[in-house]
């Protein structure tokens, strides 16, 4: 395999500061950003140009995630979830606080309260939020009133809805982990024995769509939206599945897209699949073990955006060719050659 490198390269020992203007509680733990473009094919050139460069735009949260770009405004939004807050970036302005509470709004004294990790923006332009510690899907409304649209399956009380994308036909779909419950899947507090893959129409009904996936987190459809990508961040199995949108909203043939496994192996290559994104041309932009993962509709690794730190998501804005990535404490931006899929 054709292997060749334009490396954008400088690594700081840097150590996790507060970003006083927004009140950001950051580890002070020492850690390394090493920042290259890894070029595996040359098809990579005509998505990221060999003389892009990642670059830095924040740093000092304890785990950024979730990155969406408001289009009428033009900030991106993105959570830092340990920290229960979502955090505005503006290219002339910087950095500011956007929402707090972000995730968890209970009465409750919780020491570490989990906030809110996916963001999206529905068909009328309203902020929803996967909300870690109040275990729903909200929306937000004026600035820091919550409706809920869904917190209960059969009754029983969702786990920690992680990620959601919307179908242009208004049906919002979401993923299920139980990464914000405080013992995970063993918490006394679950209430269901699965991760579940669901769709919530726009009547408000509720549908389980998969609960075969052990983590399922990064959600994206194809271009078209006849495919459905679902990331699993299980170091025992990290993949990337994809299934068949059936005419009816629900999922078909579910199978392996991207296995990640021989990454995760060298610890060299941090991180586990995670959020993910497509381009206009189907190509899938997915955090994984490295950093981003560049892959093709067929499912080729073409080159990784690597980072030297577990990266969570990331997402498209600005024009629609610039990438917003979350990794760990960081804000990272690259220019790329290629739209995010309907921008």
């Amino acid at each position: 395999m054709l292997r060749r490198m334009f490396v954008q390269r400088f690594r700081m020992a840097v150590m996790a500061v507060a970003l006083m203007a927004i009140g950001v509680v950051a580890e002070a733990v020492e850690e390394e950003l090493s920042l290259e473009v890894e070029r595996l094919d040359p098809a990579l050139d005509e998505l990221v140009s060999p003389e892009a460069m990642l670059e830095k735009k924040g740093e000092g949260f304890a785990w950024a995630e979730g990155p969406v770009w408001n289009r009428q405004e033009r900030y991106l939004l993105f959570s830092d979830v340990p920290n229960n807050l979502v955090n505005k970036f503006q290219e002339r302005k910087g950095l500011s606080l956007f929402l707090r509470p972000s995730g968890y709004t209970g009465k409750k004294a919780i020491e570490h309260p989990q906030g809110s990790n996916g963001l999206v923006y529905d068909p009328q332009g309203r902020l929803v939020l996967c909300q870690h510690g109040d275990r729903r899907i909200a929306r937000l409304e004026g600035t820091n009133k919550f409706v809920t649209l869904a917190a209960k399956y059969q009754g029983k009380r969702l786990n920690s809805p992680n990620d959601a994308v919307y179908h242009s036909n208004g049906d919002l779909y979401f993923t299920d982990p139980p990464y914000g419950l405080a013992e995970g899947e063993d918490d006394p507090e679950r209430d269901l024995p699965f991760c579940g893959v669901y769709r919530l129409d726009k009547k408000g009904k509720l549908t389980l769509l998969a609960a075969d996936m052990t983590r399922p987190n990064g959600i994206a459809f194809s271009p078209d939206e006849k495919r459905l990508y679902v990331a699993q961040s299980d170091p025992d199995e990290p993949i990337i599945r994809v299934f068949d949108v059936k005419d009816d909203g629900t999922l078909a043939h579910g199978r392996v897209f991207f296995d990640a496994a021989e990454l995760a192996k060298d610890k060299n290559n941090k991180g586990l699949p995670d959020g993910l994104k497509v381009d206009d041309k189907g190509n899938l932009f997915a955090t994984g073990p490295g950093g981003v993962l560049v892959i093709s509709p067929d499912g080729k690794h073409l080159g990784t955006l690597r980072t030297g730190v577990a990266t969570a998501n990331c997402a498209w804005g600005d024009d629609g060719f610039t990438l917003y990535i979350t990794a760990h404490k960081y804000l990272l931006r690259i220019k790329t050659k290629t739209r995010g899929a309907k921008f």
